[in-house]
This record gives structure tokens, sequence and C-alpha cells, in this order.
């Protein structure tokens, strides 16, 4: 993956160029009648874009990449593949942004999204009808950073005649390539750990299978979220430095889920293991309020996968318009709160923690 990382710089045009240039013509001059130089309006290709496309099915072990204007985008595209009446296995804990894009569709186009335990098998079998169509699976769920038997899970679907979708943001293919496992088809949102530096809004989606990459190749150019120039431009330099800023954070996670696992403050880490990501669930004697108006170097936002570490308080910010009854049911409650652990020195991260902490306690 490295190799492929380092090819990145390389641009195969004439100036000889160390960086990938920008493309922002909206449209390209046909070289004469019924002629194309395979680029004719931006929406449908650009060679920035395209540029970024290629060497992302390249990482993620697929033929095709569809570069999107933001991660939900991503998904809506991937909605596309689904009519009335067909019904959908989602993980049981997931992001709330896709939660509320999935209620949408069961309201207004009557797909049924049903809420799975994706670590029950036997429960998912269960679960399944004439009508299912698609398994939706977080290999690492958002919040409770719980990890999917994913091998399983695609074998199950393969043998049913299903599709398998995959949301990698919180991997990446540095740390996880579910194409090369049978999934049919990887998204990320690209705003996170693909892009790295909390710039740049978008989305991927990546197959390995010629027809479905027509179908939503058909879609991408007809619903027009396309990925514009200069954000493809971010993300090619992103994937440049991916693997070290994954390799970092997943050291410093992995750190400070040690550290906390024992601490006065935390009554419970949520961490899987891998990635920059887990979740701390305070003891209720401490104020989540208190804690983010304390912390000097961490961050109290809203994103993840960046250079900086994040906080996020997913009962208001992430997971808002979920209901009460599915919060409860998902353990989201006032006293958890999600890090997104960046690539700044882990002593800085810790101590800055724990000092906001000690001034978080209620009297």
């Amino acid at each position: 993956m490295d190799t492929i990382l380092s090819q990145l710089s390389l641009v195969n045009d004439h100036t000889g160029a160390t960086s990938n240039p920008i493309y922002l013509a909206t449209a390209y001059q046909h070289p004469a009648l019924g002629e194309s130089t395979g680029f004719d309006y931006t929406r449908t290709k650009n060679p920035t874009r395209s540029q970024f496309e290629e060497a992302f099915a390249k990482l993620e072990g697929g033929s095709h990449s569809l570069a999107t204007s933001s991660g939900m985008a991503a998904v809506q595209l991937v909605c596309n593949l689904f009519r009335p009446g067909d019904e959908i296995l989602v993980s049981f804990d997931l992001y709330g942004g896709t939660f509320r894009l999935f209620d949408f569709y069961t309201e207004q186009y009557n797909i049924a999204f049903k809420y799975v335990d994706f670590n029950k098998l036997e429960d998912v079998k269960a679960h399944m009808s004439e009508n299912t169509k698609a398994f939706f699976i977080e290999p690492i769920t958002n919040p409770s950073m719980i990890r999917a038997p994913l091998e399983e899970l695609i074998d199950i679907a393969k043998n049913n005649g299903i599709l398998s979708i995959i949301d990698n943001t919180f991997l990446t293919p540095y740390l996880l390539r579910p194409l090369e496992m049978g999934a049919d088809i990887v998204l990320h949102s690209a705003t996170k750990y693909i892009g790295g530096h909390n710039d740049v809004l978008g989305g991927v989606v990546t197959v390995n299978d010629e027809s479905l990459a027509d179908k939503l190749a058909a879609f991408h150019n007809m619903i027009g979220a396309t990925l514009s120039p200069i954000d493809s431009y971010l993300l090619i330099r992103g994937l440049k430095t991916l693997h070290l800023r994954i390799e970092r954070a997943q050291e410093n996670a992995r750190a400070l889920a040690d550290h906390f696992s024992d601490h006065t403050a935390v009554s419970e880490v949520l961490y899987s293991g891998y990635t920059g990501m887990l979740s701390l669930r305070l003891k209720k004697n401490y104020d989540v309020g208190r804690l983010l108006e304390n912390v000097k170097l961490c961050t109290f936002a809203e994103s993840l996968g960046g250079t900086e570490t994040f906080i996020t308080f997913p009962i208001t910010q992430t997971h808002a318009d979920m209901p009460a009854e599915a919060l409860d049911a998902r353990g989201i409650d006032r006293h958890l709160i999600r890090l997104s652990v960046g690539t700044e020195s882990y002593e800085d991260i810790r101590d800055d923690l724990d000092n906001a902490l000690a001034e978080s306690i209620n009297d």
C-alpha cells in the first residue's frame, strides 16, 4: 500500500510537475464531430476527480471509485439501488446522519431499514426475508466502537444473493479492505481520515463489479453530487499521508484507552483496538459540559479523522435527531463522549484531558 501512496505524486504530463494539477474547467473542447478527449463536462468526468478516483480504487482493491460531494452523498448514491418494498439490514449502532437518511427513505419511498445486532449471526439470519436486498454494515460502530464479524456477514450475504455495503470511514483502506473479503460496495465519508486535515468535504463509493459500477456511475452523473476539482486535489494530498496519520492516531488512541481503563473519572472505555476512534463514558459525578469548557488542546467539534483531537458529544451532535428511545437502546446518554484522537503528542492529549476532567467534577 505504501508503494501506491508514494506513486500518487507522479503526474503523467509533459511539465514534470511533482504535484497533481487542479483542472477547474467545466467544459472540454471536442477535437471533431463524434470525438472526445474522454472529458466533456465536469459533472460527468473531471481530470482531477478522475486522478483521485483511480488512486482510491487501487487503495481499496476495487475497479471503480466514484467521488461524491460529501459522505452522506455517498450513502444516498448507494440508496438509489433500492426500490419501494426492499429491505436492508443495518448495523444497530451507527452514525446518526445515516439513521436520519434511512428514516427519510422509509417515510418517502417505503424502503425498510431494519436495525440488527450484526454480532448475533443467528439473529441476523432470522431477520432476513425474501425482501432483504442488502446488509449495511459499520465494521466499527459509531459511537459504541463495536467490531462486527465482517467476513461471516459477507459470506451470509453472498450465500443469499444480497449486497454487502460497508461504511469503512473509521478504518480506511489502510486498515481494512472489505472488497478483498468479498464485499460488494465500500463507502467512506472522505471528509474524515481520507482528507485528514478538516478542510475538505467529500465522499467516495468503490466497487469491483462492472454492472454495479455502471449503475452507480449513471446515478452519480444524473444526481450531480460529484466532488469538486479543488476538493479532489485535497483528497489526493490526504492520501499521501494517510498511512502516517492512521498509525500515529492509532498509537495515541491505544495509549489513551489504556490510560482511561482505570481512571477515576471514567466508568467505561469503548475502544475496538483499531483506528483513532474511542468513546468514554464519564462517571455520573463528572459534568461533560465543564469538561468541554476546560479542554485547551483538544477541540469540541463534530467531525473526526483529522490531525487534531476532537471531542464530540453524540447526544447533542452526531445523534441529535435520534428519538429518545433509540438513544436509550444504544446507550447514547449525557455521560458519553466520543474522541477522534489526533496526531499530537500523546502526553499532551492525555494531560489536557486529565486537567479538564479534574475541573469537571460536580461539587
